[in-house]
């Protein structure tokens, strides 16, 4: 069974170009790609602040998909919901939301912000595991993070992706390297995924379990949010 792939940072549905909120310009580049499956992370759900409303369910319409799942990560400002999202083609059996425990103590002076683990099961002729992550900045939270996936990835018929904020060439990523597939190896030459109107740097990754044959992989050079979207195609 052969299943397309999507990752995207949409930072909230904005527009990279105007700075405004835009369902249609983050829909049509999903839209673009047909992803059977889609992880999305900087997602907002409906809050007290009139910018949070359900975006999740709004991409999932205007993209034609019947399944979507969304893993709040924290409120912001105690009551904006805001995490990871997930848009599938094919029924989702059941969804949770993981957190990544935050560093107890805070050794660096970057930005830090919780994070959380979405896990999805997929309903497909044997079944996939689907995983969506949003790295924390510091090297603390990133190792947390890198703790909590490797906890909960299954070895067969399993799919991680996300904003990992790391290069590729960080030695955070081994444990989870040792374990899963890379699909930029299918990279025809080299790509960025950040930031989106002048990519420099490779910091949003797909991952699958090594029993998964990956076809193909691809970077678009999109600007619509200020990540460029990752795409695979797969065969499980």
């Amino acid at each position: 069974m052969k299943l397309n792939v999507m990752t995207f940072n949409t930072q909230h549905c904005e527009n990279f170009k105007t700075k405004k909120i835009d369902f249609d310009c983050i829909a049509d580049v999903i839209l673009q790609f047909s992803p059977d499956i889609v992880g999305l992370n900087e997602m907002r759900m409906d809050g007290v602040n009139p910018e949070y409303t359900d975006q999740i369910p709004e991409l999932a319409r205007k993209g034609r998909y019947p399944n979507w799942y969304f893993a709040k990560a924290l409120d912001v400002g105690g009551q904006n919901p805001y995490g990871n999202g997930f848009l599938s083609r094919y029924p989702i059996i059941s969804a949770e939301t993981i957190p990544v425990p935050d560093p107890v103590e805070k050794k660096y002076t970057g930005h830090y912000e919780t994070r959380c683990l979405l896990h999805a099961k997929i309903d497909i002729p044997g079944g996939l595991d689907v995983f969506v992550i949003h790295f924390g900045l510091n090297p603390d939270e990133q190792a947390n993070a890198v703790k909590t996936v490797v906890k909960n990835i299954t070895a067969q018929r399993c799919i991680l992706m996300g904003d990992f904020n790391v290069l590729p060439e960080d030695p955070v990523l081994e444990t989870i390297r040792e374990r899963m597939y890379d699909t930029a190896v299918l990279f025809k030459k080299e790509l960025f995924s950040f930031p989106s109107d002048k990519p420099n740097i490779k910091i949003d990754y797909i991952f699958t379990s090594k029993d998964i044959k990956v076809l193909s992989a691809d970077i678009p050079q999109i600007v619509a949010s200020d990540h460029c979207p990752y795409i695979a195609s797969v065969e499980i």
